[in-house]
């Protein structure tokens, strides 16, 4: 029995893993420990504590960190606000210069502009047409008083995968600060920061199966960094992020990481599976386009332009599917996806534009009745919508 409407925007959010509930509820109602992790006079208190640093050392594991390098946030978006802003404070000694790229998720992008009417300058590089960074380019753009570089790992709207070992080696090299927004891409792809010197990396947990309203950022601790808090207070995770902590949410973002690093390698390939199976289904479409990169891309997130439609209208004609035309911040608006114009795109091309984005849970029935579903609207109906409509 397939439900309707058939979710495929795996990108924007995930529903929360049966087992992410089950231990999440474990902290919440008056039979279980509730108890504030800051309160270490009595059991409570203590047994919160304690799914704190295992949760800690859960999303640690995950990324090849150590637990004290993890510092809770209520989400990506506050995790780069802290990771630019309080890396731009501390070390605005060294340089005012700033590199990120023109694809950013506007987490990154809004922040950057913030950091601009602050004082600082900001480079914003474009990628290649095919949306992967152009390395020498971006060493070119590194300049002496460059502080601070910002990139994502996997692009949130095309699935682009970025080279970050190759980043980080430039960087490293330069003693510039690397920031990497994994949101995307972790539990997805690995990563290891032991390996690879990023400095500072956003984490997210409702992009893995985890609930809305909890993340982290990693704070490497040798070489040392450091980061100006955005939030005062009770001086919680080591003064750089005050408040008292949710237990319950980072409990089940700790749960949602250990499930992932079991099921990383099956869960890609489960995507990639989905991928080709839809693709082949919706071959007979004929005029549509993959956009980005064909070989460097997650192959959970696929976007899709269709020739001649308008993307806007064709998400109305098909109630049965859960689709968006690209990131869920800037979705509802009627401009074209920046991160397509980016890459040099028309408007045309961009406003036909479609994401589909598939999960742990998506089925190949499910994607065997939505590639039906488009092509009997674009084929079998023969409706055809015109972009300048």
């Amino acid at each position: 029995m397939i439900k309707l409407p058939i979710y495929l925007d795996y990108a924007a959010t995930t529903p929360v893993d049966a087992q992410v509930i089950a231990k999440m509820l474990e902290f919440l109602g008056d039979y279980g420990q509730f108890g504030n992790p800051a309160s270490l006079t009595h059991a409570y208190g203590k047994a919160a504590s304690h799914a704190v640093q295992t949760a800690r050392e859960q999303v640690a594991e995950l990324i090849g960190g150590e637990a004290s390098e993890i510092i809770w946030t209520s989400g990506a978006t506050e995790s780069v606000n802290l990771a630019l802003k309080g890396a731009a404070q501390l070390y605005q000694g060294q340089g005012k210069h700033i590199v990120t790229f023109k694809t950013e998720h506007k987490a990154v992008l809004d922040t950057c502009q913030q950091l601009e009417k602050m004082g600082f300058t900001v480079t914003y590089l474009a990628t290649l047409p095919n949306g992967l960074i152009d390395l020498a380019k971006f060493s070119e753009a590194l300049r002496n008083d460059t502080i601070l570089v910002s990139v994502m790992q996997v692009n949130n709207e095309i699935g682009v995968i970025q080279d970050v070992d190759a980043i980080a080696q430039l960087t490293a090299s330069r003693g510039i600060l690397l920031h990497v927004d994994a949101a995307q891409s972790i539990g997805k792809l690995a990563i290891d920061v032991q390996r690879t010197p990023i400095d500072l990396m956003s984490l997210s947990a409702h992009k893995i199966y985890g609930p809305k309203g909890i993340g982290a950022l990693y704070v490497r601790r040798k070489p040392r960094v450091r980061v100006a808090p955005l939030i005062h207070g009770g001086g919680q995770e080591l003064g750089m992020r005050s408040g008292t902590l949710p237990t319950h949410q980072i409990a089940a973002m700790g749960e949602a990481y250990r499930i992932a690093q079991t099921r990383m390698a099956a869960d890609y390939q489960h995507s990639a599976n989905l991928r080709a199976l839809f693709l082949e289904r919706i071959a007979s479409c004929r005029n549509f386009t993959v956009l980005g990169d064909a070989s460097h891309t997650y192959p959970g997130i696929l976007n899709i332009c269709f020739k001649d439609q308008l993307a806007k209208s064709l998400i109305k004609l098909l109630p049965e599917l859960a689709i968006a035309t690209g990131s869920a911040c800037v979705n509802n608006s009627d401009e074209p996806s920046y991160v397509l114009r980016a890459l040099g795109l028309s408007n045309e091309v961009a406003q036909s534009a479609l994401r589909f984005s598939f999960g742990r849970f998506t089925t190949p029935a499910e994607i065997d009745f939505a590639a039906a579903t488009i092509i009997k609207l674009l084929i079998t109906d023969n409706y055809k919508i015109k972009v300048e409509e």
